[in-house]
């Protein structure tokens, strides 16, 4: 296992640092010039001359990114080009923790009952209950996320004022845990909504698949309780593939978010990331960028592992 691991890491360094050359080269080929950009249109030549000169913009791009990745490694972020040029690293890290938030909520709520939902209707396949599952899954998948954030605002924050919930989710400083929880909850909920139906059927056809294998019968003639076959055997080897869903939603739900954050108002890192493009912020994307990629393959890595761990021939080979 060990082995297994030290390879894996491997892998997960060669990754993010070809994806450290792909998101430079992109960002270097956004049209306009970001110096006239930044300073303003009437800015003067030497203004545009100064600002390229302070920020480095005139070197050859081979220094700009050797600079760039020596500092992100070392935690020198650089400078926004925003106004009075915040240093990049702490407006990301306090997005970042928003984001990290409500992605922990959604997947406390949603992986259970995903796979609660999903095994019930695998036991019950074909039936009414498998049916009405399948189909009120399907459903909410297929609403665009601001259409079920805003059905959540006015049945719920609005439709229900006894419950005091936020319609925005504005956060402050100082929150405690149940403040928190009340700006969290609609956001998460829609999330959940969105992962329910692809993590759901996962599991249903995962499950089912393992149903029809011998073994399963084998240990049912063995007089093995229900519960046994199904937690014990059946779903190592079922959640396989539902495990992969997870982990890429694990990416998605720290940096892509856009829609959510926006109905919401709430200052997550997605949101970041498009006021970055907006104004061709290139420092702030870049490590926008960098911290979800670092995210997505680190959520593959804990994927893999977790394979490993349910399938020692996935470790062995």
């Amino acid at each position: 296992m060990a082995n297994y691991l030290v390879r894996r890491l491997f892998l997960l360094v060669i990754t993010m640092l070809v994806t450290s050359v792909i998101i430079f080269a992109l960002t270097q080929l956004l049209p306009g010039d970001v110096a006239r950009l930044i300073i303003g249109r009437d800015a003067s030549e030497e203004a545009i001359a100064q600002f390229r000169e302070e920020f480095g913009l005139n070197d050859p791009l081979l220094a700009q990114y050797g600079r760039w990745l020596g500092g992100f490694l070392t935690g020198d972020w650089g400078q926004s080009f925003s106004q009075g040029n915040p240093a990049v690293r702490p407006l990301v890290i306090n997005r970042l923790a928003n984001s990290l938030r409500l992605a922990l909520v959604t997947l406390i709520i949603a992986i259970p009952l995903s796979i609660v939902l999903g095994v019930i209707a695998a036991l019950r396949e074909n039936t009414w209950l498998d049916n009405i599952i399948s189909i009120l899954s399907l459903s909410v998948v297929g609403l665009p996320e601001f259409v079920t954030g805003l059905i959540l605002i006015n049945v719920i924050a609005l439709g229900m004022p006894s419950l005091n919930l936020p319609t925005t989710s504005l956060v402050q400083d100082g929150y405690t845990l149940g403040e928190w929880l009340r700006v969290l909850i609609l956001p998460a909920i829609t999330a959940t909504l969105v992962l329910l139906g692809y993590v759901l059927r996962m599991t249903r056809a995962g499950v089912i698949d393992e149903l029809k294998k011998p073994y399963v019968r084998t240990a049912r003639l063995k007089g093995l309780p229900e519960r046994t076959v199904i937690f014990k055997h059946v779903l190592r080897n079922a959640l396989l593939p539902t495990i992969t869903i997870i982990a890429i939603s694990v990416g998605w739900l720290i940096g892509g978010l856009v829609v959510i954050e926006n109905v919401f108002n709430y200052p997550g890192l997605g949101t970041l990331m498009i006021q970055a493009v907006e104004e061709k912020n290139i420092p702030l994307l870049q490590a926008c960028t960098m911290v979800v990629i670092f995210f997505f393959a680190t959520a593959n890595l804990i994927a893999d592992l977790l394979y490993a761990l349910l399938n020692p021939r996935i470790r062995l080979t």
